[in-house]
């Protein structure tokens, strides 16, 4: 394959309603392509064509559409929400490209055309719910952003919670940009679940997690040791914005800052030198770093960007990354991953309190999960942890 440059589609909101987290993607990519372009062993080198949808779906279609057919794209690496997802495949199937997907989403997909380096459900919302039932209680109150990954991940908590014979006591939904939260406060505060699962997306999500700091401060029973708020998708990207209502947050993630080990510390160091010293490095920076690294090592050993030739190649890596040795399966196009449980503490930062033994593969539709024996494991699990709630 000889020297060549080859168009590379970045699609991220780096403004609008979830900007932390597009920023953070963004900048991930950049630090891959910034190595890839970098390193003599690549006989190529990418040229990045960035848009910014701005959170506005209308864009997505658009803007991927010039990318494949103006552009001379086959690769886009992006998209945060699954709204913007579902509305970029179809572009992506039409000109049979490839779409690298590398936020957690709510499963229940798997597109030929595209490789999720992000958690699926089993990686996610079940090991979550497998720490907290039996250490909180099983009175469960769910709220999110109203679209699919709200509804899904909600829908799949809800199966959770009554297969351990709990009770969802609360469901509520806000539009995306909503700041009005004071009613879903009260009504929580009325409710007195043991935890919140918060699906909420962006602004919405500050905004919640303000007001309920607050509620908290007036009412000591809705502190995070005792009716914690706990998320699938809030990262170091968004601690920032939250500010002092973050602490005591819970979260999964397949990555945190905090971890230690040689590939994880290397990978700090260098956003440290890129970006400064007091960036924060995240799940989604790291993500879309090892996205564009993946690319670049499969179309080096398939000697082309052709997407089937970048597939065939694909399956057959195993690249060495943060999140540990990373590998796509051929059946699900979807990466095994380590899922561990972070709490926020009073400086700021995640500390995992639990973490996965190994990689687990990921298992988009759920088909070998068996609610009942979720059931029966937090049952027996919830026998050994004792809470009082002052």
């Amino acid at each position: 394959m000889s020297e060549r440059e080859i168009p590379l589609g970045i699609l991220y909101s780096v403004t609008g309603t979830y900007s932390q987290i597009g920023q953070a993607c963004l900048d991930g990519a950049r630090l891959g392509l910034e190595e890839v372009n970098a390193d003599p062993r690549y006989p190529f080198t990418f040229r990045a064509e960035i848009e910014d949808p701005g959170a506005n779906i209308d864009d997505y279609h658009a803007l991927s559409e010039a990318m494949l057919r103006e552009r001379g794209c086959r690769h886009i690496i992006g998209t945060i929400t699954s709204i913007g997802r579902k509305e970029v495949i179809p572009i992506i199937e039409k000109y049979d490209a490839l779409l690298w997907y590398m936020c957690p989403y709510e499963g229940f997909e798997c597109c030929e055309n595209v490789i999720y380096t992000g958690a699926s459900p089993n990686q996610h919302i079940v090991p979550l719910f497998r720490y907290l039932l039996p250490r909180y209680g099983k009175r469960v109150y769910l709220v999110g952003s109203n679209y699919i990954w709200g509804w899904e991940t909600n829908r799949t908590a809800r199966e959770l919670v009554q297969a351990s014979g709990g009770e969802v006591v609360g469901e509520k939904y806000l539009p995306f940009n909503a700041l009005d939260v004071e009613r879903l406060i009260e009504d929580i505060r009325e409710q007195r679940p043991d935890f919140v699962l918060n699906n909420l997306v962006g602004t919405t999500s500050y905004a919640f997690l303000d007001a309920y700091h607050r509620a908290a401060q007036a009412d000591p029973a809705f502190a995070p040791e005792n009716r914690p708020v706990v998320s699938c998708n809030l990262t170091e990207a968004e601690l920032d914005s939250i500010g002092p209502a973050a602490e005591g947050l819970i979260s999964t993630a397949i990555y945190f800052d905090s971890l230690e080990g040689p590939a994880s510390q290397a990978f700090r160091r260098r956003v440290a030198e890129r970006f400064g010293p007091g960036r924060r490095n995240s799940v989604y920076m790291v993500n879309s770093f090892i996205a564009v690294k993946l690319l670049a090592e499969a179309i080096l050993a398939g000697g082309s960007d052709d997407s089937e030739a970048v597939k065939q190649a694909l399956f057959a890596l195993a690249l060495e990354t943060p999140l540990g040795r990373l590998r796509i399966d051929a059946r699900t196009n979807h990466a095994a991953l380590t899922p561990y449980i972070g709490r926020v503490e009073s400086d700021g930062r995640f500390r995992v309190i639990e973490a996965a033994a190994s990689p687990i593969a990921a298992d988009p539709y759920l088909v070998d999960f068996d609610s009942r024996e979720f059931g029966a494991e937090v049952n027996r699990r919830s026998a050994t942890h004792l809470r009082v709630v002052k």
